[in-house]
């Protein structure tokens, strides 16, 4: 019996923190980070308050495990390692393609992008980290484009990645606003388009 309970106690634990994480989206999605309050989603997770700072020693440890959450799930996806060129274009619309099925995640980020801009906030450092992070895997994947001979070598891929990742927030923003009138998978579909054609080799 005590073998038994031994083996199964990580299984809940694991169990337990995906519940907190779950919890921690929906309400940070509804409330923004700091109208979250720890109690609200330790009962929405079905735990105590104690039981959730066992998982997450305090609030700002949940943010960054929400906010990496987010990233997990993006990268189980559509991971651009090993992907060049136009391949890994393709990949960036799936993405945005799969987070329109995904309202409840985007908006979670979106609130947490929005309220990190103040320099005080928990989330700040962690997201200043990623953007680099997402801008150099981009620009990466561009340059083995240059390299299969897809991609003009006269590319600023660095540039392009910015863009690229200014386009991605910037419309799920709008999308978030007014779903109904802004179409976020089409738009960015069109938008790669339009990339692929002023980067490809012929077009300088």
């Amino acid at each position: 019996m005590t073998t038994e309970r031994v083996r199964r106690t990580p299984e809940r634990s694991d169990a337990a923190r995906e519940r907190v994480l779950h919890a921690a989206l929906r309400a940070i999605a509804a409330n923004g980070y700091r109208g979250s309050t720890l109690a609200v989603i330790a009962a929405d997770a079905g735990l105590t308050t104690a039981g959730l700072l066992h998982h997450f020693p305090s609030k700002e440890h949940l943010l960054v495990a929400v906010l990496a959450e987010r990233d997990r799930l993006d990268t189980a996806h559509f991971e651009l390692s090993g992907c060049r060129g136009f391949a890994a274009l393709d990949r960036l619309v799936e993405l945005v393609r799969y987070n329109a099925m995904l309202p409840g995640l985007v908006q979670a980020f979106t609130v947490l992008l929005g309220e990190s801009v103040g320099s005080d906030h928990p989330a700040r450092e962690w997201l200043r980290d990623r953007y680099p992070r997402i801008r150099a895997d981009i620009a990466q994947a561009l340059r083995g484009g240059i390299d299969l001979g897809e991609i003009r070598p006269d590319v600023n891929c660095d540039a392009k990645a910015a863009e690229i990742v200014a386009m991605m927030d910037g419309l799920q923003v709008q999308w978030l606003l007014d779903p109904d009138q802004v179409d976020m998978a089409a738009i960015f579909a069109d938008f790669i388009a339009v990339v692929r054609r002023a980067v490809a080799v012929g077009n300088g």
